[in-house]
Formats: structure tokens, sequence, C-alpha cells
């Protein structure tokens, strides 16, 4: 988690302070996520890791299409590592916007998955 000497101020809220180091990716989900809403403390610290996330989920994406889905191994061609885990860290992104009640960017539709669809105890007691 960043703590509070690493954040700079933001534009979008006066007074939020946005984490340092967010790429374009993950800044952009902040930004829609703190217009949107007003969080507590942990939350925020749940919106940063999910922006986090967002990430590198971006950067494992741009590694795959430079690198090419397959590798070549001693053992023979292998799908990239890279594959399986932005699949996890997608996984990982769309818990925390469950949990934080986020619907996921409309350029994430179709490539993560339904957040309603998922199970977890993050969902609450009817």
């Amino acid at each position: 988690m960043t703590t509070s000497t690493a954040l700079e101020t933001g534009n979008n809220t006066p007074g939020l302070r946005v984490p340092r180091g967010l790429a374009r990716a993950g800044r952009k989900l902040w930004d829609a996520g703190t217009d949107d809403y007003d969080w507590a403390s942990h939350e925020l610290a749940m919106l940063e890791e999910a922006c986090r996330t967002r990430d590198r989920i971006v950067q494992l994406d741009k590694i795959v299409e430079h690198e090419g889905l397959m590798l070549t191994s001693s053992q023979g061609s292998r799908v990239h590592p890279a594959i399986a885990e932005a699949r996890q860290q997608r996984l990982v992104m769309a818990r925390l916007l469950a949990t934080l009640g986020i619907p996921p960017l409309l350029e994430d539709v179709g490539s993560a998955p339904n957040a309603r669809a998922l199970r977890g105890v993050y969902g609450g007691r009817r």
C-alpha cells in the first residue's frame, strides 16, 4: 500500500490524493472511481490496489503483444506465462471492483470477468 507521503494531489476531487506511480490505465480507473463515489480510507486502499492491478494487466498484455502468445523452450512450445498471470490479475481486479461495487470500465467489458458473475465472500449476506 502507498503511504500518504507517496501521494500527490489529484484534480478530480478537491483534497483527495491520487496515488503516485499510477500509469494511464490505473489513473483512468482512479479518476472514474473517485469522480463517481465517496470512499472510506480502507475502500480507497482497495481502489488503489485495483488501479495498480489494472496497470499490471496492461503491462502484461504489452509483453504478450511484443513476445507473442507462445514461447519456445527446451520442452517445446508453451503458452507465455504472462497469459496466466494476466488472467489472475483480471480476476483480482474484478473481485476488488465487485467488493467496491464499481462496474467495469467500458474498455474492459468483454476482456474481464463480469463482476456480477463472480462468486466469493465479497458479495455480502442477504
